[in-house]
């Protein structure tokens, strides 16, 4: 009976530590938040190079949103960004929206660089002032070859 007890509470504990540890991953992630804790906003870049779904959207180096689609406009074939901002953050009109990298072998993420205006973004608006992600291979051929490489 002793050997029943034993089972069942170590059973107990490693679903317990099982459920800790999904938990502290979806709150890691972002999974699951609610709904109503962020709004949305797009932005159109040249080259989207480096982002997916789920990239993080940071301001002054700290996370406030993430990317939540990636498409190709085929009218104007340019890559079209939707992204998601945490409530309360407000965003100026005038933002610039860039791809930035993290480092030579670090990933890439969505950076917003507020601008001054007093006016703000309003949920669905668009970021007009954007910027692609800067390409290792052309920085590479300019200072080789010293000049403009396209």
């Amino acid at each position: 009976m002793s050997e029943n007890a034993t089972e069942v509470l170590v059973g107990g504990a490693v679903l317990a530590a099982a459920i800790g540890f999904f938990i502290y991953a979806g709150q890691v992630t972002g999974a699951g938040g609610a709904a109503g804790d962020s709004y949305p906003l797009t932005a159109s870049f040249r080259s989207a190079d480096g982002l997916s779904v789920g990239t993080d959207v940071r301001l002054a180096g700290v996370r406030v949103g993430s990317v939540t689609a990636l498409d190709l406009n085929t009218e104007t074939f340019r890559a079209d960004v939707a992204f998601t901002v945490s409530e309360g953050i407000e965003v100026p009109d005038d933002t610039q929206a860039v791809v930035a990298s993290e480092g030579l072998l670090g990933g890439n993420f969505l950076e917003l660089v507020p601008g001054g205006s007093p006016f703000n973004l309003a949920p669905g608006d668009e970021v007009y002032e954007t910027q692609s992600a800067v390409s290792l291979t052309t920085l590479l051929l300019r200072a080789v070859s010293g000049g403009d490489v396209e």
